[in-house]
């Protein structure tokens, strides 16, 4: 049986999820905020952390990366459009906050439609720019869930604002690299509550003119 738990930690409250299968101790963290309190969880969980993947490359995402990885040696995933935000502040966007994190580089970079088999898990890179040019979203098919980073929120998408921003790009990985997928999907989101795909179909007002 496959567990997904998370924590919220962080300077924005992010969402750090952990999956792994029950009786083996290999775990998946998405989007470490915070390494300490990742660490504590997988020893709670009783797992090792083997692969860290992010969603995106802003700080509050990747902060914990680096200690993490130095704690765990897993190995890092990230699209190569945001890879930079591992090591440069300015990038992270960290600098503009004062937040800074001891820089570290990818193991791994990911692309649209790549298949990572990670144990005994496998999960689908769905590129999702427009938050950032590097977003990704991870869908685990097995368990029909989406890890959706801050591309898409319960009644809410994300900023389009900042540096790599774009709306329209947004709106159009959302609608026709999610919304298109067949079927409803859990979704969790990088900062608050889960949804589910069906329901932002239906009911999240930053898409209605696109879709339904």
């Amino acid at each position: 049986m496959v567990k997904i738990t998370n924590i919220v930690s962080g300077y924005l409250g992010t969402n750090t999820y952990f999956i792994y299968r029950e009786g083996e101790t290999d775990c998946i963290v998405i989007d470490p905020a915070n390494a300490e309190s990742a660490l504590k969880k997988c020893r709670e969980l009783g797992v090792e952390c083997k692969y860290i993947l992010l969603t995106h490359g802003h700080f509050d995402h990747v902060l914990g990366v680096s200690k993490l990885k130095d704690s765990t040696g897993a190995a890092i995933y990230i699209h190569e459009a945001d890879a930079a935000a591992l090591y440069d502040t300015k990038v992270s966007l960290g600098a503009m906050v004062g937040a800074s994190h001891e820089p570290c580089t990818a193991d791994f970079i990911v692309n649209d439609g790549d298949i990572l088999k990670l144990g005994s898990i496998t999960l689908r890179v769905i590129a999702t720019p427009g938050h950032t040019k590097g977003g990704v979203c991870y869908l685990f098919e097995e368990e029909r869930t989406i890890f959706s980073g801050d591309t898409l929120f319960r009644l809410s998408v994300g900023r389009d604002d900042l540096p790599g921003g774009d709306g329209d790009e947004l709106l159009n990985s959302i609608v026709y690299k999610l919304y298109s997928l067949n079927g409803d999907y859990r979704v969790l989101p990088g900062h608050l509550r889960e949804t589910t795909l069906d329901f932002e179909r239906k009911h999240n007002p930053s898409t209605k003119r696109w879709y339904g």
